[in-house]
């Protein structure tokens, strides 16, 4: 049985292994390569899971196979960035992205926040239909993947009434 979980400092090696498989399988997916991912040293993975911020993966058996993380950019604590969201191959159509972007939507809302916001490489049209059925709106606002990209990525955005801050 598969389970959401929120990863910790102490996961970093398998946070670590799964990001560099979302890299390698999907490179044009996000921002970061995975030749820059490998440069980082076990402080860097183990700091980005003790942010405060949501890093989340589906573990089915002993093995994470989705991961996606939540940003709240200090500067604007309403609005939560969706990031890195990425399933293994072999898990696909089971309903984990899905299932980590409700948990990340409504933590988003249970922190307080009135917008969730992603990113989607254009022509990703699996990734696109997930955001659009989760009420995700296209924004038309494009920039490049990465520099030196010829890829494209479009801004979507949910916006929902905000539950107060705990």
């Amino acid at each position: 049985m598969a389970t959401i979980e929120q990863l910790g400092p102490d996961d970093w090696q398998e946070f670590r292994e799964i990001r560099m498989r979302a890299l390698a399988d999907a490179p044009t997916a996000f921002s970061m390569t995975l030749a820059d991912a490998e440069e980082q040293p076990e402080e860097v993975w183990r700091g980005r899971l003790d942010q405060g911020d949501p890093i989340l993966a589906v573990r089915d058996g002993d093995r994470l196979v989705a991961m996606g993380g939540g940003w709240r950019p200090p500067e604007d604590p309403d609005r939560v960035m969706v990031w890195g969201m990425w399933t293994a191959p072999e898990a696909r159509g089971r309903g984990y992205a899905r299932a980590l972007l409700d948990h990340l939507v409504d933590d988003a809302r249970s922190y307080g926040a009135s917008t969730v916001e992603l990113h989607v490489t254009e022509g990703n049209d699996n990734a696109r239909r997930l955001y659009e059925d989760c009420d995700f709106i296209a924004t038309g606002e494009w920039t490049p993947l990465r520099e030196g990209s010829r890829l494209r990525i479009e801004l979507l955005r949910l916006t929902f009434r905000p539950r107060p801050r705990h």
